[in-house]
C-alpha cells in the first residue's frame, strides 16, 4: 500500500510550487496570490525507489477561518491530514516564522502523524536565518527552493525515512482481491450485492452514498474472493462535500490493494473524462481490468448497439485496449454472473508465466517479422528476454541500447506477446534493460 504524503500550511508559502517541483508536472495552479489553491489534489511520485501519493492542499487562512471557502478548506485540510501518513508542514523562510506557523505546527503535533518541517523560499542558505522555526517543536527546519528546487532531495530523504512500515496483508494465494471503481451513482453498490447476494451496502439514488471502501469476503465454485467496493470518485470540480474529497484517497488505496479492478460505466452516460481519469490510474498501478458497462437495461437498443458502444469505448480508452468488456444490469441481474467469471480468467491471465525459450521463439519470429527501426545509422539489438514477474506479467527484454527502443515498438512487441500467450485483461510491463546490466 502507497503512503500519503501531504504539504500543509497556510496561503502563499509555496505548497503547490512543491507539489510541482515533486510530481514533475504542472498539474496545480501556480499564482502569487493567497488562496489560489481551493482543492485537494493527488498525484503519485517516488523517491529514492519509494513510491507515495502526495496530497496538495489549500493554504490554512486562520484570520478568515470563519469565511464558507476558508472553512471548508479548513475541514479538507483537517481531512488530509487524517488520512496522510507523513505530513510536510511548508512555511516561508523569507517571511519568518509566523503565528499562523505556530498554529498549524500545533494542530499537526496533535495528529502524532510524523512531520517534517520545510522552510521554503530560501535561496541562499548561508545568509538567511531560520533557525527561528526551532521553536514550532517539530523538527529540524529543512531549508528548501521550491522554484529553483534547491535542497528538495534532502526534504524528499526525510520524508521517505518518516514512512510507516507496513505489515502485507497476510496474503493467501488463493484470494483474488477485487475491487469496484467509478463514478458516483454508476452501481457499484448494487453490483456488490448482487455479487454477494445479500443487501451488505446501502442503495440509493444519491450519488455518493458509499463513502468508505468496504471489503466482503465469499467463495463461490470453489474460488475465494475479497471485494472492495470503493466510494465514487466525482469529476474534480462537482466535488463540493469534503466527505467526498476524503473517499478519493480511499479509493486510489483500495485500488493498490487489489489484484483486479472492475471499471464501472454507465450505459446512459457513456465513457467520461472522470472514468478515463480513474481508470488510467489502475492501469498504471498494473492492475487486472474489466470494464463493466452497467444499466444496460435502461437503454433502446438494435444489433447495432452493443458494437458502437464497444467502438466508443476503445476510442475513448484506447490504453484498456487488452480489457474484456461485459454488459449488465445490477438491477435485474442480467449478465451479472459472467462478472466473476471475467474476475477468475483475468487473475489466472496475470499470473501466467511464459517458459524463457517459448519468450525468445516468440521474440525472434516478432523480430524477423518486423525488425526494430534504425535511429540515425545506429541499429538496435534485442537480445533476448525472460519474465521477472507477474501481477502484471513483467518482461525483462536484453538489448544493445535502451535508447534506441522506440515506444511504437514497444507497443509492436506487447502486440506479439499477446497473439501468442494471451495475457488478457492485463497490463504488461516491458522492462527495458542494458545487456550484462543486473537484476
Amino acid at each position: 500500500m502507497k503512503p500519503i504524503v501531504a504539504l500543509v500550511g497556510r496561503p502563499n508559502v509555496g505548497k503547490s510550487t512543491l507539489f510541482n517541483r515533486i510530481i514533475g508536472e504542472r498539474k496545480a495552479i501556480v499564482e502569487d496570490t493567497p488562496g489560489i489553491t481551493r482543492d485537494r489534489l493527488y498525484e503519485d511520485a517516488d523517491w529514492g525507489g519509494h513510491d507515495f501519493i502526495l496530497i496538495d492542499t489549500g493554504g490554512i487562512d486562520f484570520e478568515n477561518i470563519e469565511g464558507q471557502i476558508e472553512s471548508r478548506i479548513y475541514q479538507q485540510v483537517l481531512l488530509a491530514i487524517e488520512e496522510a501518513d507523513v505530513i510536510v508542514l511548508v512555511t516561508d523562510g523569507m517571511a519568518g516564522l509566523t503565528e499562523e506557523d505556530a498554529r498549524a505546527a500545533s494542530i499537526l503535533k496533535r495528529s502524532q502523524k510524523p512531520i517534517v518541517l520545510a522552510v521554503n523560499k530560501i535561496d541562499n542558505f548561508d545568509n538567511v536565518d531560520y533557525y527561528d522555526f526551532y521553536r514550532l517543536g517539530i523538527g529540524d527546519p529543512i531549508p528548501i527552493s521550491s522554484i529553483h528546487g534547491m535542497n528538495t532531495g534532502d526534504l524528499l530523504d526525510a520524508v521517505v525515512q518518516a514512512f510507516p512500515v507496513y505489515e502485507r496483508d497476510e496474503d493467501d494465494e488463493d484470494v483474488i482481491k477485487f475491487a469496484l471503481i467509478g463514478r458516483p451513482n454508476v452501481g457499484k453498490s448494487s453490483l456488490s450485492n448482487r455479487l454477494l447476494g445479500e443487501e451488505r451496502t446501502i442503495v440509493s439514488d444519491i450519488p455518493g452514498t458509499t463513502r468508505d471502501s468496504i471489503d466482503s469476503s465469499f467463495e463461490q465454485d470453489g474460488q475465494k474472493y475479497t471485494m472492495i467496493d470503493t466510494a465514487g470518485v466525482r469529476r474534480q470540480g462537482k466535488i463540493k462535500d469534503t466527505t467526498e474529497k476524503y473517499s478519493i484517497i480511499r479509493t486510489l488505496r483500495s485500488v493498490d490493494r487489489s489484484d483486479v479492478v472492475l471499471m464501472l460505466l454507465d450505459a446512459v452516460d457513456g465513457v467520461t473524462e472522470q472514468d478515463k481519469k480513474i481508470a488510467g490510474y489502475a492501469h498504471n498501478a498494473g492492475k487486472g481490468m474489466l470494464i463493466v458497462v452497467n444499466k444496460w437495461d435502461a437503454i433502446e437498443k438494435d444489433e447495432k448497439t452493443m458494437k458502437k458502444f464497444e467502438e466508443d469505448i476503445r476510442e475513448e480508452m484506447a490504453f484498456l485496449s487488452y480489457a474484456p468488456i461485459v454488459y449488465i444490469s445490477a438491477l435485474t441481474g442480467q449478465r451479472v454472473h459472467r462478472v466473476l467469471q471475467w474476475v477468475r480468467y483475468i487473475s489466472e491471465q496475470q499470473n501466467t508465466r511464459v517458459a524463457t525459450s517459448r519468450l525468445n521463439e516468440v521474440i525472434g519470429e516478432a523480430l524477423r517479422l518486423n525488425p526494430p527501426p534504425t535511429d540515425k545509422g545506429k541499429k538496435c539489438r534485442i537480445l533476448y528476454g525472460t519474465q521477472v514477474g507477474v501481477k502484471p506479467p513483467k518482461i525483462a527484454l536484453y538489448v544493445n541500447d535502451p535508447e534506441l527502443v522506440h515506444f511504437s515498438y514497444e507497443r509492436y512487441l506487447i502486440n506479439q506477446l499477446r497473439q501468442n500467450f494471451g495475457f488478457e485483461g492485463t497490463p504488461i510491463w516491458l522492462l527495458i534493460r542494458k545487456n550484462n546490466e543486473k537484476e
